[in-house]
C-alpha cells in the first residue's frame, strides 16, 4: 500500500508531502489544475520513461518518492529484490524513487540503492496498478489476460511448463542425435580411414614416453661404447693393468713370509684387488646394459614416428590417443546403429509430446470452466453499472501447434458486445469512452482477489457518466477498497462523496509563479469541494445542500 509521496521541482510542483491511508482515496479540482501532474509523478516514480520537461522550470533536478508499507512476505517483489541484491527493506516502509535532471539524465532507487529503471519498473508494476480510459496495458491488453483468468480461476499451470520442458528437451535431444548422425554419416568414409590407421599403429597409454627413454638410452650407449672399448682395454686382457695387478699380487704373496711389511703390502693389495672385481663386474654390467640392437632401435624410432605422426594428424597429446580411438569407433558404431537410436528417441518424444498434449487438455477444461465463471462475475456487475445490454466474454481460443508453450495450447482475451445482438470484439476497440471506463471497473471487482499489487490508481474512469451511473461506480470503487487501496481521480461528486480521503489539487500563484497544490480537506471543505462538483464556478445552497446528501447516504 501506498503510505506516503514526495515531490520535488517536477513541473507545477516545487515541494509535496502527500500522506495516504488504506481505503478509497479521491483526488479532485478543476480542469486544468494538475492532476495529471500528480499521476505523471508517480509514474516516474514508478519507472516510466524519464522525461526531461518534467523538471520544474529553473530546477537544476526533480525527485519523486513513493514510501509503501512492506507487503507480505510471500509477495513476489522480494524474490526480486534479492535477486537484484536489494537488502534492509523488509522490516521498514519501502522507499523507491526518482532522481531526473533538467539535461534528461535520471537514476533510480530503491530502499536507498542504485537500480536500473527496468528493474523500477517492474517493482513499481507489482506494487501500483494504473488504468485510465486510454490506458492499453493491464486489463485491456490481451497479452495479460491469459494470467488474470488463471489467477481468477486459482490454475495451477505448473503440470503443462513441466510436461512442456519434457518434450522440448526431449525434441532437442532428437535434433542433437539427427544433426550428429547427418554430420557422422557424410564423413564415415574418413572415419573408416582413421580406424585403420589406428588399427595399425594400436597406441597405448603411455607407451610415447617408454619409446622415447628407450631411443634415448640406446642413443646414449652408441655414444659410450668407444670409451667403453678404451677404458676395457686398459683394464682387462693380458696385458690389461688389473692382469698385471694380479700377477703382481701373487709375486708377492710368494714373499710375504720373508718380511712382516711383505705381508702387510699383500693385505693391502688384495683389499684393492677386490674393489677391482666389483669395478670389473660394474663395466661388465654396463656395457651389457648399453649394448643395443640396431635393429630394434630402428624398430622403436619408426614406431615413435607413427605415434608422434598419428597424434600431430589428430592434434591431440600422444596420450590422448586410446580415448580418440575409442570416440571414433563409437561414431562409428552410432552411424551403423543410428537408425536404432533415432527410432527411440522418436517414440520418447511421441510420449512427451503426449503428456503435454494430456496436460494441455486438462489446462484447457480448467481455462474454459474458470472462463464460464468470471463471465458471470463480470455479468453481475453489468446491470448496476447501467451496462444491461452490454455482454461480456472471456475467450478461449485454441492456437495452432506451432504457437504452443509453457502457458498451454490457447490465448485468452476479454471481449465485450456493447450492444443486444452485437458482435464481439476487443474491449478497447468495442466500447466507447464512458462504457470502456465502466467495463474495467465491473472486470476489476470481479477480479478483485487478483494481481499482487495493493494499490490501485483509476485515473478519470468516470469521464463521460453522470448521475446513477455515477453514483454506481462509485459503489463499486468503495466496495473494491475494501480489498485494496484506491486512489481515483474523479469529476463526479457522486464518486468523490465515496472517498475515506479526499485531496484538492488546485493551482495557485506564489511568488509571481503558478503552483499545483494538494491539500487533504477536512469535512467542511469536503462538503463544499463537492458543492462545486456539483454546481460549478458559483456554488450554490442548493449545491451546498446536495453535497451533505451525498455525503450522507455513503
Amino acid at each position: 500500500m501506498l503510505i506516503a509521496l514526495s515531490i520535488r521541482d517536477i513541473v507545477l510542483i516545487d515541494r509535496l508531502e502527500l500522506d495516504l491511508g488504506s481505503g478509497l482515496s479521491v483526488l479532485t479540482g478543476e480542469t486544468g489544475a494538475g492532476k495529471s501532474i500528480l499521476l505523471d509523478a508517480l509514474g516516474l516514480a514508478l519507472g516510466a520513461r524519464a522525461d526531461s520537461n518534467l523538471v520544474r522550470k529553473g530546477a537544476e533536478r526533480g525527485r519523486v518518492a513513493a514510501s509503501f508499507a512492506p507487503p507480505p512476505a510471500g509477495h513476489a517483489i522480494w524474490d526480486m529484490l534479492e535477486d537484484a541484491g536489494i537488502e534492509g527493506a523488509r522490516d521498514e516502509a519501502l522507499v523507491i524513487r526518482r532522481d531526473l535532471r533538467a539535461d534528461g539524465g535520471s537514476r533510480a532507487f530503491i530502499a536507498d540503492q542504485p537500480v536500473s529503471a527496468a528493474l523500477l519498473r517492474d517493482v513499481g508494476n507489482m506494487l501500483v496498478e494504473i488504468h485510465g480510459q486510454h490506458d492499453e496495458r493491464g486489463l485491456l491488453s490481451a497479452r495479460g489476460h491469459r494470467v488474470l483468468l488463471d489467477a481468477f480461476g486459482h490454475i495451477d499451470t505448473a503440470a503443462v511448463s513441466r510436461a512442456w520442458a519434457a518434450w522440448q528437451g526431449a525434441a532437442a535431444r532428437l535434433s542433437e542425435a539427427q544433426g550428429r548422425l547427418a554430420a557422422d554419416s557424410d564423413e564415415s568414409e574418413w572415419l573408416d580411414h582413421a580406424l585403420a590407421e589406428f588399427a595399425a599403429i594400436a597406441p597405448q597409454a603411455g607407451e610415447e614416453a617408454e619409446l622415447a627413454a628407450s631411443r634415448a638410452t640406446m642413443q646414449r650407449g652408441e655414444r659410450l661404447a668407444e670409451d667403453m672399448v678404451t677404458i676395457l682395454a686398459q683394464l682387462m686382457g693380458s696385458e690389461g693393468a688389473l692382469a698385471q695387478l694380479r700377477g703382481a699380487t701373487r709375486r708377492l704373496d710368494r714373499l710375504a713370509s720373508e718380511h712382516a711389511l711383505f705381508a702387510e703390502a699383500l693385505s693391502a693389495f688384495d683389499r684393492a684387488l677386490a674393489e677391482c672385481d666389483e669395478g670389473e663386474g660394474a663395466l661388465a654390467r654396463a656395457a651389457d646394459a648399453l649394448r643395443h640392437d640396431p635393429a630394434e632401435l630402428d624398430r622403436i624410432e619408426t614406431r615413435l614416428f607413427d605415434i608422434r605422426a598419428l597424434s600431430r594428424k589428430h592434434r591431440v597429446e600422444a596420450d590422448a590417443l586410446g580415448a580418440l580411438h575409442a570416440e571414433l569407433e563409437q561414431r562409428r558404431a552410432a552411424i551403423d546403429a543410428g537408425t536404432n537410436s533415432l527410432s527411440a528417441l522418436e517414440d520418447a518424444l511421441t510420449r512427451a509430446r503426449d503428456v503435454y498434449c494430456l496436460a494441455a487438455a486438462n489446462l484447457t477444461n480448467a481455462r474454459h470452466a474458470g472462463a464460464q465463471a468470471l463471465d458471470a462475475a463480470v455479468a453481475d456487475e453489468l446491470p448496476p453499472l447501467k451496462l444491461d445490454t452490454a455482454r461480456f466474454q472471456t475467450m478461449v481460443e485454441s492456437l495452432a501447434e506451432a504457437d504452443w508453450g509453457p502457458m498451454g495450447t490457447e490465448r485468452v482475451e476479454f471481449r465485450v458486445a456493447t450492444n443486444q445482438g452485437g458482435d464481439f470484439g476487443p474491449l478497447i476497440k468495442i466500447a466507447s469512452g464512458g462504457e470502456l471506463s465502466r467495463f474495467l471497473l465491473a472486470l476489476k471487482v470481479a477480479l478483485a482477489g487478483v494481481g499482487d499489487a495493493q494499490t490501485i490508481i483509476f485515473d478519470e474512469i468516470d469521464r463521460g457518466v453522470g448521475g446513477a451511473v455515477a453514483s454506481a461506480i462509485g459503489e463499486r470503487l468503495a466496495l473494491l477498497a475494501r480489498e485494496r487501496q484506491i486512489l481515483v481521480v474523479t469529476h463526479s461528486p457522486q464518486v468523490a462523496a465515496r472517498g475515506g480521503q479526499h485531496f484538492l489539487i488546485r493551482k495557485m500563484a506564489m511568488d509571481g509563479e503558478t503552483r499545483t497544490a494538494v491539500t487533504l480537506l477536512d469535512a467542511p471543505a469536503r462538503q463544499e469541494e463537492i458543492a462545486r462538483m456539483l454546481s460549478g464556478a458559483a456554488i450554490t445552497d442548493e449545491a451546498r445542500a446536495a453535497a451533505a446528501r451525498l455525503l450522507e447516504h455513503v
